[in-house]
């Protein structure tokens, strides 16, 4: 071999080297560019409708549901709103917000109607969903643990004012959400049976244990399990009522359910527009469980259900 021929080699195998050498920093110079863009990717907004939302900074709302990609809301009253004011801004706004129409026991003015069993509060509640402002009924707190604010209910949903409300829902062909604890499940249970062509939303999911939703809408078709509140990383009344984990991943077994039986759960935010870091909190934890889902779980739960109920979408 000569030294030419010899050199021309190592030059050839530097070559190759430096062109292995530099494929390799094109490579992890391209990783590197990709990766911000694929967090980004996992931080996308994704479009949702927020199946909870008590009505008491109208300007707040909208300003939320836009940063956060709601595009309708269910709102019903408040502390600083009523059934009135919760109609005007759903007019003002028909392609954002609809309206739920709600005689609930905790607002002081209903409650002595409550523990009378008035039907005078149930013709109140007939009038307002004949003038078809509202889409539904609800919130229904009849059966609450105390909260900060908020005096405990706890009355029978087989009595005469529940029965009565679901009566008119029926009558209204309208849902109603539910808030029921579990403390009082076979009366729900027997509630469910008494009106299975009523679709119920259960506010919160009743903050039910796993079990406990599984069996619930296993054995009742018209029930559907609304998720606001629990996925919050923290709940101000109890830490098991969230079913996130670690304050960020959802317990593998509630995202099984969720994805073996999508057609039967609803995001919310359960807004009250109290502050503005508690309401990022809230719709940051909707964005944080539909981004753990399937692409057809997410579309089911955090849109198509909820239209659906309300007449907004014809069902699939």
């Amino acid at each position: 071999m000569t030294a030419f021929a010899g050199k021309a080699m190592s030059t050839g195998a530097g070559a190759q080297r430096l062109t292995t050498v530099r494929l390799t920093l094109i490579a992890v110079f391209a990783l590197a560019c990709a990766l911000p863009a694929f967090a980004q990717a996992q931080q996308l907004t994704i479009p949702f409708v927020d199946a909870h939302a008590h009505l008491n900074d109208e300007a707040m709302q909208l300003e939320f549901m836009d940063r956060y990609g709601a595009s309708h809301a269910v709102v019903f009253w408040g502390g600083r709103s009523d059934n009135d004011t919760v109609a005007q801004a759903a007019k003002r706004h028909p392609q954002r917000l609809i309206a739920f129409a709600s005689i609930s026991p905790e607002r002081t003015a209903y409650r002595p109607a409550w523990d009378g069993n008035d039907k005078a509060l149930l013709e109140t509640l007939d009038r307002l969903l004949a003038s078809g402002q509202y889409k539904g009924i609800g919130e229904i707190s009849a059966v609450h643990f105390p909260s900060a604010g908020f005096g405990e209910t706890n009355f029978d949903p087989l009595g005469p004012m529940v029965t009565g409300i679901m009566a008119l829902a029926r009558k209204h062909k309208v849902p109603v959400m539910l808030h029921i604890e579990s403390t009082r499940m076979a009366e729900l249970s027997a509630l469910l049976e008494q009106f299975s062509d009523v679709p119920v939303i259960w506010a919160h999911g009743g903050y039910t244990p796993l079990f406990l939703a599984q069996r619930m809408l296993q054995r009742h078709a018209n029930l559907y399990y609304e998720l606001s509140a629990r996925t919050w990383p923290r709940h101000p009344r109890s830490p098991d009522y969230t079913i996130l984990r670690d304050g960020v991943q959802v317990w593998p077994e509630w995202l099984a359910l969720i994805e073996a039986q999508p057609r039967r759960f609803l995001v919310g935010t359960d807004a009250s527009h109290r502050s503005r870091d508690s309401e990022v909190m809230k719709f940051e934890s909707v964005q944080n469980l539909l981004r753990q889902l399937s692409p057809a779980a997410r579309l089911r739960v955090g849109q198509d259900n909820l239209l659906e109920l309300v007449g907004l979408r014809d069902r699939k």
